[in-house]
């Protein structure tokens, strides 16, 4: 996991498509991990569809969110599956 990320901010977007996602606008959080948690456990499971998170100059889809949030959960960063 590339930890420098983390403790970044971040832009999360949210929709069923990219397009929706765009159209919403950003929700800003002063770390990306906050975002990833927020997307992950927070977010209606549909707005994932569209999900994009903006670190810096790099872009995370959703496959990309759901695997930081998996390595966040396994560090103990972040709650599991169910919620």
């Amino acid at each position: 996991m590339n930890i420098d990320i983390l403790t970044m901010p971040g832009q999360l977007f949210l929709g069923t498509s990219a397009e929706s996602a765009r159209a919403a606008g950003a929700r800003r959080f002063t770390s990306a991990a906050k975002a990833i948690r927020f997307a992950m456990e927070q977010a209606a499971p549909v707005s994932l569809h569209g999900a994009q998170l903006c670190v810096g100059d790099r872009r995370y889809g959703s496959r990309q969110i759901r695997s930081l949030h998996r390595q966040l959960t396994a560090i103990g960063q972040a709650r599991g599956p169910g919620r």
